[in-house]
């Protein structure tokens, strides 16, 4: 039955889920009312005011968080208090997430109580308004990334990220682990949660709970950062190839040039895909690790299947013209 793929789950994040989540590295304090927290931020990028402040609200940015720079509080500054209460009233009313103040500055009480009447949280970062823009964008980049979860193995091999998919009883446990014997890294064991990453690539990484773990068949649970070294694991790795381990039974002719190119869907990207037979006596980890350095020919340009076919093809020409 063909593999049927899972709807990537759609991302959402409140103004008080930014907060706890980025705080501390985008130096945010709260200076309002946090009762703006449950506010949605829709859209995972930031906007100046400054039009918006002097009454233009043509194509305004509503769904992102807005930022307050040195530029903005120099103009709230040259305006009379009735006039920058009416265009300070006029951004709050306009339903935003938030406002984040930069280089450790504030506002003006009488604005701030503007912004807590009108359900608004007001933050100040001492950040400079590029540094801030551009940190909070990559952030919320991440967190609006569209997320799947797959089952299997995740490894990294010599550099190449690989996710190790297969039915129970297939030896993907056993197989990570001779792996992690000869040097590689387990990313996730069981659950690998997947985020495509601005449809450029696949980021992988295991739930927080079980980062370091992975559950053998008679063993149980084992500590692999304990157990092999802290080197033997990593938080995150690019997806760079799958491969499926079935029961050599189960697989249909195999392709023994390996010509044709297989693929796996992931949120909308082709992985490369090797399919692999299990059968008694069979090294399954050193195949792994032969599928990984051949990923990485590819990858610098060197396809070893269709170099021999060139080379094949060349041979049955030059014999082909000297019959004649």
């Amino acid at each position: 039955m063909p593999r049927r793929e899972i709807a990537p789950k759609i991302p959402t994040l409140n103004v008080g889920e930014f907060y706890d989540r980025h705080a501390d590295e985008l130096k945010l304090d709260l200076i309002g009312s946090d009762t703006g927290f449950p506010r949605e931020i829709l859209e995972p990028t930031i906007n100046r005011p400054g039009l918006a402040l002097s009454g233009f609200f043509t194509y305004f940015a509503v769904h992102r968080i807005q930022v307050i720079g040195k530029a903005e509080r120099s103009y709230i500054k040259h305006l009379s208090r009735e006039n920058a209460e009416k265009r300070f009233k006029a951004l709050c009313d306009r339903n935003i997430p938030c406002i984040v103040i930069s280089r450790g500055d504030s506002l003006p009480d009488y604005l701030i109580s503007i912004a807590n009447n009108a359900g608004i949280s007001i933050f100040k970062t001492s950040m400079v308004t590029t540094n801030f823009i551009n940190a909070a964008t990559v952030r919320m980049e991440w967190d609006f990334a569209p997320t799947a979860t797959e089952h299997g193995c995740m490894v990294d091999v010599m550099g190449i990220g690989i996710l190790i998919r297969g039915d129970s009883g297939t030896g993907k446990s056993e197989t990570v682990l001779a792996l992690l014997r000869r040097g590689a890294s387990l990313v996730a064991d069981d659950m690998v949660r997947i985020r495509n990453i601005e449809g450029r690539e696949l980021i992988c990484t295991a739930p927080e709970l079980g980062r370091s773990h992975m559950e053998v068949r008679g063993l149980g649970i084992i500590n692999v950062a304990a157990l092999f070294g802290v080197g033997t694991f990593r938080t995150e790795k690019r997806l760079d190839l799958v491969v499926a381990m079935k029961h050599a039974d189960e697989m249909e002719e195999l392709d023994r040039l390996g010509l044709d190119r297989k693929t796996f869907s992931l949120l909308g990207l082709r992985v490369p895909l090797v399919e692999l037979p299990v059968a008694p006596g069979r090294d399954m980890a050193q195949l792994v690790e032969v599928a990984a350095l051949d990923q990485k020919l590819k990858s610098l340009g060197h396809d070893s299947a269709v170099e021999f076919n060139k080379k094949l093809l060349k041979r049955m020409q030059e014999r082909r013209s000297d019959l004649v």
